[in-house]
């Protein structure tokens, strides 16, 4: 048992760490995207290809904050709390100049008339007759005023490059009066897969075969992820097939995406089909689930490689090709922040960096699926994130680890 734990050891010690692979996969690795104006209103999920500077402040005026009266607040300094109400003013609309002595019918949003500095709530006032109000006390000079370029100023950046529409941003973006943006083009993704053992739904089942559940999780997430995908679908398991594959999704590409023959098997052509009409940089890494992840060039086009169990390929995508996706599509922010929270469960860990599938109890600990195995896809469905899970650690319930949910990687 020693002979074999130290052999396991000696081979981790010659694989690739998380770090070490994902500099190597980001090397060299710049914006391919090109551009195009998209209006505002359609932007969700685009990434911005240059800075959003608003041309105006927001709100251009003073303006009330609450429905109530717009007043000088040095009216009130003699004790007087009755006034005529001269002016009534709606959002949309510019009063006349505040007559001295007198206040102004003011609506939420409605600019501030010239003259006035402060807004009360009409909750503090009592209308009279003869257009007369009284208010209960006198104010704070600039209350319930939202001064002009409270919220953005002229010449302020808005949005940066790089950043993803989300719909807070389209409204900042609409706010500023911007009705078109330049944005990244959508990156093309190839995508294709190899096993003779897969079937698509709707087929019949091949004796000892699978469903190709990868060809809809790989899909799935570089559609999420802005991607225009054109899928080649189920390549045979040979050498000829493989290499026949890369040559033609190289030809209009920004990045070739395999799922399976990541292995060093027999049937596992992935390898050498890239060695033999490109560069392959980069091979096994110190994780679990994963570690036969591959990078490579073919005919100059980045390639990444995937392992073909279904967790093992929804995670080493997650991990290692979501954030090269990223910046070939010029967004700014390409790594998923997680945050400390503790365990629910015992944990001892692999010779190997483990990401392992959890999901968070009432209490805000993290649970774990009942197995962890690389085949079992329900336990995703299951899960609501990953614990990162240092090699060789020994944890126990209440330790706290870095959780990455699931929503962080747009799933």
């Amino acid at each position: 048992m020693d002979c074999v734990k130290a052999e396991i050891e000696r081979e981790v010690l010659n694989m690739l760490t998380v770090e070490e692979a994902k500099d190597i996969l980001l090397k060299d690795i710049g914006v391919v995207a090109g551009t195009e104006k998209v209006v505002t209103l359609y932007s969700t999920d685009r990434i911005l290809a240059e800075d959003v500077i608003s041309d105006i402040n927001v709100p251009p005026l003073d303006n009330s904050q609450m429905d109530g009266y717009a007043v000088r607040a040095s009216d009130f300094e003699n004790g007087k709390l009755e006034f005529k109400v001269s002016d009534r003013i709606q959002a949309g609309h510019v009063g006349n100049k505040l007559e001295e002595g007198t206040v102004a019918r003011i609506f939420t949003g409605a600019p501030l008339p010239e003259g006035a500095d402060t807004v009360i709530p009409q909750e503090e006032a009592t209308a009279e007759p003869d257009h007369m109000v009284k208010f209960e006390k006198a104010p704070k000079k600039g209350a319930f005023v939202r001064k002009a370029g409270c919220d953005i100023k002229k010449g302020d950046v808005v949005l940066k490059k790089g950043d993803r529409m989300h719909p807070a941003c389209m409204g900042a973006a609409a706010s500023v009066g911007v009705k078109e943006l330049l944005c990244y083009k959508p990156i093309r993704v190839s995508l294709f897969f190899t096993g003779d053992e897969l079937s698509m739904p709707g087929e019949p089942l091949v004796e000892g075969g699978i469903y190709n559940s990868n060809r809809f999780i790989l899909r799935g997430m570089l559609h999420q992820l802005g991607c225009e995908v054109f899928d080649a679908g189920n390549i045979p398991d040979t050498y000829e097939s493989t290499v026949e594959a890369f040559k033609k999704v190289s030809r209009n590409s920004d990045l070739i995406l395999t799922c399976g023959g990541m292995s060093v098997g027999e049937a596992d052509y992935i390898k050498s089909a890239v060695e033999s009409i490109g560069r392959l940089d980069m091979w096994r890494i110190a994780v679990k689930p994963g570690k036969p992840v591959a990078k490579g060039l073919v005919n100059g086009i980045p390639f990444i490689g995937l392992p073909g169990n279904p967790v093992s390929g929804l995670v080493t995508f997650l991990i290692f090709a979501q954030p090269v996706i990223l910046k070939l599509s010029g967004r700014s922010e390409i790594e998923v922040k997680g945050y400390s929270l503790p365990l629910a469960f015992d944990w001892k860990g692999d010779s190997r960096r483990e990401f392992i599938r959890v999901r968070r109890n009432a209490e805000g600990a993290l649970e774990n699926y009942r197995t962890q195995n690389s085949a079992v896809l329900s336990s995703c469905v299951w899960a609501d994130g990953l614990a990162d899970i240092p090699a060789n650690a020994d944890l126990k319930k209440g330790d706290r680890v870095t959780y990455i949910p699931f929503t962080g990687f747009n799933l």
